[in-house]
Formats: C-alpha cells, structure tokens, sequence
C-alpha cells in the first residue's frame, strides 16, 4: 500500500470544469446577480484557476437561498442496507456498514450539488457506492482503515456533475466506489427507454 498524503490534494480542474464557472457567472451577470466590473474580475479567476478549490468559491455566493437537508443516515445494521432508484440527493451522507453493509446507488439520481458531502465507517460490512460515468471522487481524507479504499472510477468529470467527497475510515469492510457493471447498464438503458 502507497503512503496517503497527510493532507488533502487539491482536485485539478478540468478546461470543461473553468468553461462551466464561466457560464454560471455570465448567467449570474445577466440575471444581474453580478455586476460587470465583478463578472470581469470572476472570469480572470476563473480562466486562471488550476484547482477545484480555486473554482468553487467564484460561484459559491450565487447558489440559491436554499435551507441544507438534514444528512442522510445509513446503518447496515445485521441485514445491510440499499439506497437505489430515483432519490433526492443531500448535501451530506453518513454511511455505516455495521455486520451488513450499506451500498448507495447514484446512478438514477439528478443532484444538482457541486460537492456531495459523504461520511462512511465501512465496519464490519463495508459501504459500496456506485456513481455515474462523469461523476469523480475525491478521497484524501479517507483513512483506510484495515480494508482500505477500492476505487474503480475515472477521474473524468462531466461539467456540471457532483464532485463525491469521502470521509472517515473503510472499516475492517473496506469501501468501493465504482461506475455502473454491464448488467446494471443494461438494466438503466431498459428503464430509461
């Protein structure tokens, strides 16, 4: 196993990623969220930005008013538990495995959060969580625990789409975070059509 970083590295971001920024706030300055003179100073940022980090705050102000949903709790307990189908989607996530495990499906979700906020405790069970292609994850301040982090994902992020952030330690179950299997594709392309 390959050292963890002490602290978090700063996701890059992507030319689709600035491109995405660029619009919000040209939207916001037609709206007349923004002024000209701020639209100017936001897109130098925003052109010149290397990092997630560097983006999010440019747009952070112009999300609507919106009061944050209490987190979503999940206990595998002994029979584990499933999150799956069409759901709303909160800001934070606390998943624990206990002697079960708990697998959260993402894939027939719309959320229209920047960053999706999940606290996991694999346990004894483990957590899986399944993401869409386009989705990423960011995992630096995940402890791996005994069974550690299987991340099967690509680091490709769609404009728009969430940015999975992972706390907290995989547990003697371990984690797994993945895009859909041929089977479940299958399935999604026979749901949605």
């Amino acid at each position: 196993m390959s050292a963890e970083p002490s602290h978090p590295v700063p996701l890059r971001a992507s030319d689709a990623d600035r491109e995405a920024v660029v619009t919000e706030l040209q939207e916001a300055a037609a709206d007349g969220r923004i002024d000209l003179d701020e639209l100017g100073a936001r897109l130098e940022v925003a052109l010149a930005a290397r990092t997630h980090d560097e983006l999010a705050p440019l747009t952070a102000d112009l999300l609507p008013a919106v009061p944050p949903a209490p987190p979503l709790l999940l206990k595998g307990g002994v029979a584990g538990a499933v999150r799956e189908g069409v759901w709303r989607v909160p800001e934070q996530i606390r998943a624990y495995g206990g002697m079960g495990s708990v697998k959260i499906d993402f894939t027939r979700v719309e959320c229209r959060l920047r960053v999706v906020e999940i606290e996991v405790d694999g346990q004894a069970g483990g957590v899986e969580i399944v993401i869409p292609d386009g989705w990423v994850v960011e995992v630096g301040e995940l402890d791996p625990g005994l069974a550690g982090l299987r991340n099967r994902t690509t680091a490709e992020k769609l404009p728009g789409s969430p940015l999975i952030r992972l706390t907290g330690t995989c547990g003697m179950g371990g984690v797994t975070v993945r895009h859909p299997k041929r089977g479940e594709r299958r399935k999604l392309l026979r749901e949605g059509g």
